[in-house]
């Protein structure tokens, strides 16, 4: 049966395996005509809101197909070889989960009257149908960002009347966007105290400011991100590193929106990133690496790019870095996941920590092909517990955190060139934090001033790429800011292989890691092709973008069966 039958049939029977803290634990099925009449079956339906693949799928995966990301030599996603087609997975997948969602919100807020007439209190009804709304307005803000003009469905129809549903504009439906997300915000608390945690009205007004942004509703963005703030329930966590543990999950006053796991409850973190983002040494493919054009972003000590710092050594690059880059990728020479880590290729032995006892350096390509092709690894999220367990992580999957809403704040107030100390401030307490410091010492990190709107234009799409590396938002970001045609239409570089090339070229004349210092252009996209030439780099593949991919396809076969539903130009 195609997916669309299924979620036009989810609006008359939905199956719900629900769960007491938010989407864990089994509990019974009910017929949707003579369901949502008691308070437990409304908490049932609502719970269904909180499974993980309606949020996670496939967007967790997308700095794979951006310029932070490596594979070895190939890569992860069409996106990046610019064949992008309506029959690709991620396509037929993001549409799937967004409009299955839509279908639950939907059926809820239909049926919830059955509910009021049984007794059920105002106050829950309106929780309820804020959930609804909430999650319609995240779901439809997705739809629109990614594929543009989209079908609209806001109550049951037939099937025969879906076939014939075509897509509506973008304009008309931002405002009906806007209205879910304001209806969400109406009636969801600030906070659940100890209970389980659903939607919030900070999480509303987040959400709403992140969907202002992506679309260049800057007033929308930054007055939106401000309520969130003025809230004064959220702050940054002390400490970057620890922040994105498995470990921290709730231990936070800094995420807004999480989804999460629980390896009681058969919900864990996705096996191909655990097994690919884990280093060699202590049993990783340490295959999934962050690029090289992310390790050169990150602004060193005085605050100034890698080739306008006198701080920066290409051959030891991590010295006098932002303290984000070696929170974020496996700095060498220290320990990860209890293993000195140096992928040196005359690094042949290394210390397991845990055995005090020396062993192979797997992580070293002349020791192991398959390790990292470009000498880094992730460190960010990574610790001891990704080995134990069998490998199975209980990392929360965050959509969306206080760090982020300070940077929404600060570029839309700049794109508005409403610049005032507030902008500046926000800015400067994500920065302070990445330092481990006070945002009020400023002598101990590179604080910022008004430097005008283009200048501080530069600098927050800059900050955004350190802090937030490796959390599923670069790929919009090069999207809104229209600058995928250039961040993606580069070479992908890593070191030489096989190892004698390396060590006869770079290590032996005393040039690792890094021969010179590549250039970096004023949208953060570095340029490696001196040491290319040289012959000291590698080439491990080529990004290709094709504009048409601003928008993605309409997935080929709702296309096939719709005779209104149109396809985007290019495909």
């Amino acid at each position: 049966m195609n997916y669309k039958l299924k979620i036009l049939i989810a609006g008359l029977i939905i199956t719900f395996t629900s769960c007491k803290d938010m989407d864990l634990k089994p509990l019974t099925q009910g017929n949707s005509e003579s369901w949502y009449t008691t308070e437990e079956e409304l908490d049932m339906a609502v719970n269904e809101f909180y499974l993980l693949g309606y949020w996670r799928d496939p967007l967790e995966s997308s700095e794979q197909w951006t310029d932070n990301f490596t594979y070895r030599n190939t890569h992860r996603m069409d996106i990046l070889y610019g064949t992008l087609n309506g029959d690709r997975w991620e396509v037929y997948r993001l549409w799937e989960q967004n409009y299955k969602l839509i279908a639950r919100a939907n059926t809820l807020l239909e049926k919830i009257h059955q509910a009021e007439a049984a007794g059920v209190s105002a106050t829950k009804i309106n929780q309820y149908k804020a959930e609804a709304y909430f999650a319609r307005a995240c779901k439809y803000a997705e739809l629109i960002t990614y594929y543009g003009d989209v079908p609209y469905i806001d109550q049951y129809i037939t099937i025969e009347e879906a076939f014939q549903k075509g897509r509506e504009s973008k304009s008309e439906l931002i405002p009906r966007i806007y209205a879910d997300f304001d209806k969400a915000i109406e009636s969801l608390p600030v906070s659940y105290g100890k209970a389980a945690q659903h939607f919030t009205k900070g999480a509303a007004y987040a959400m709403k400011a992140r969907f202002a942004l992506y679309i260049g509703d800057w007033k929308v963005a930054a007055i939106s991100a401000k309520n969130c703030m003025d809230l004064n329930v959220y702050e940054l966590h002390p400490d970057f590193s620890s922040l994105f543990l498995a470990s921290t999950k709730s231990n936070t006053k800094e995420n807004i929106f999480t989804l999460p796991r629980s390896i009681a409850n058969s919900v864990i973190l996705d096996q191909w990133i655990v097994n690919n983002e884990l280093t060699r040494n202590p049993g990783g493919y340490g295959s999934a690496n962050p690029s090289w054009d992310l390790f050169a972003s990150y602004l060193c000590t005085d605050g100034l790019p890698i080739d306008e710092s006198p701080l920066f050594d290409s051959k030891n690059p991590f010295k006098n870095r932002d303290p984000r880059c070696a929170k974020t990728i496996v700095e060498f020479g220290t320990v990860h996941v209890n293993f000195d880590y140096n992928p040196h290729p005359e690094v042949r032995k290394v210390m397991n920590h845990k055995t005090g006892k020396l062993q192979d350096n797997n992580d070293n390509r002349a020791i192991n092909q398959y390790a990292s092709f470009n000498a880094l690894n992730w460190k960010k999220g990574i610790d001891e517990r990704w080995i134990e367990n069998g490998k199975q992580v209980e990392r929360d999957y965050v959509v969306m955190r206080y760090a982020d809403v300070l940077l929404m704040y600060a570029e839309a107030k700049i794109e508005l060139n409403e610049i005032d100390a507030s902008v500046v401030n926000a800015m400067n307490m994500v920065r302070a934090r990445g330092y481990g410091v006070q945002v009020s010492e400023t002598g101990r990190y590179p604080a910022l001033a008004n430097l005008g709107q283009v200048k501080l234009r530069q600098l927050i799409r800059t900050e955004r790429r350190m802090e937030l590396a490796n959390e599923s938002l670069r790929y919009m970001d090069l999207i809104r800011w229209r600058i995928a045609g250039k961040a993606l239409n580069t070479k992908n570089y890593g070191i030489l292989y096989p190892a004698s090339d390396l060590i006869a070229n770079v290590t032996s004349k005393g040039l690792w890691f890094w021969p010179t210092t590549p250039l970096i252009d004023e949208d953060g996209i570095p340029d490696f092709s001196a040491m290319e030439r040289a012959g000291q780099i590698a080439v491990l593949s080529q990004r290709i973008w094709d504009d048409r991919q601003y928008l993605w396809p309409i997935p080929s076969s709702e296309v096939e069966i719709s005779p209104n539903l149109t396809q985007n130009p290019g495909y």
